[in-house]
């Protein structure tokens, strides 16, 4: 099968058009013929060594986490699918894999893909959408009539983030550029800021809620934006953050969580259903061919992208 590879840590112009074998799904495992996935930062950060004393990665090395395809093959044990569903997911598996032909995933970490999204729409949607429900909910526990501000609006986290907001019933500021905030409007915020124009993110201050997927101002001018009992949480770790996701509740009833993202199936539904209900959808900037991924990687790396890339692998 067709699959891209980075050979060693570098730029993405070391990425190569390869032939690998197919994989076989294990017992509990899906094999999924990948018609898309999309990029994420993580991907070109791990393969460009930022992560390597954390997360190593052995070469040669697929990238790609998200995927939205068709089964072909389930193991012995899988029971919730079969040939022929189609299917959207984030890999349980670093660093990934699913710029290829063919992937297995868990079973547990996939759902049926929503009824009205393409399937590229779908593979824009696990990592980025795991992450920002994670966030806003598990972490933040937003809840409807919160005040939510969120740091990095139009990119992929964050429009997903913006609309999963409004969709708990928030009132949601989304901080972007100018040309973004009509977007921004139309996903669901009730305000915007400019950043381009203004550092001051006061607005409709005291903020239940910051999601923060920046991480550039400094911490204590965004915890002054906060309720007394409000959240701040960031999918963009530092020491400052760790620090005072450890010691601020010795002296305060604010809060600061730091978000991962975690491989869930029943999460997926949830986005699912968001997306069925008309609440959510993924903004596609741009589509992708497999051989093209280098290209997209170095787009990704500008830090201008306006929702998510797509990649396209198979008709």
């Amino acid at each position: 099968m067709r699959a891209m590879q980075y050979r060693d840590y570098g730029t993405p112009d070391q990425l190569q058009l390869v032939d690998v074998p197919k994989p076989s799904p294990a017992p509990t495992q899906l094999l999924v013929r990948v018609a898309a996935t999309s990029v994420n930062p993580v991907d070109w950060k791990l393969h460009n060594g930022q992560y390597r004393r954390i997360m190593p990665v052995h070469f040669p090395s697929i990238p790609g986490f998200d995927l939205a395809g068709e089964v072909t093959e389930v193991g012995a044990q899988v029971t919730r699918f079969k040939p022929g569903d189609r299917v959207f997911a984030m890999l349980d598996r670093r660093p990934g894999g699913t710029c290829a032909e063919y992937v297995t995933v868990g079973e547990q970490a996939a759902a049926r893909s929503p009824a009205n999204l393409t399937l590229q729409e779908a593979a824009a949607l696990p990592l980025a959408g795991l992450t920002a429900l994670q966030g806003l909910r598990d972490l933040g526990r937003i809840a409807t009539g919160q005040r939510v501000l969120i740091i990095g609006a139009a990119g992929g986290v964050g429009h997903l983030a913006v609309q999963i907001a409004k969709s708990y019933g928030a009132d949601v500021t989304a901080v972007c550029s100018g040309r973004n905030a009509e977007l921004m409007r139309r996903l669901g915020a009730r305000h915007t800021i400019d950043y381009t124009q203004t550092s001051d993110l006061r607005g409709a201050q005291p903020y239940d809620l910051v999601f923060d997927l920046i991480a550039s101002l400094p911490l204590r001018k965004l915890l002054a934006l906060l309720a007394v009992n409000g959240t701040y949480v960031t999918s963009l770790p530092s020491a400052s953050r760790i620090a005072a996701a450890i010691f601020l509740p010795f002296g305060s009833r604010q809060r600061v969580r730091i978000a991962g993202v975690k491989s869930r199936g029943a999460d997926l539904e949830v986005l699912s259903r968001l997306c069925e209900a008309g609440q959510l959808r993924p903004v596609i900037e741009r589509v992708f061919t497999l051989e093209a991924l280098a290209a997209a990687h170095t787009s990704s790396q500008q830090g201008r992208t306006v929702g998510k890339l797509a990649i396209q692998i198979a008709s």
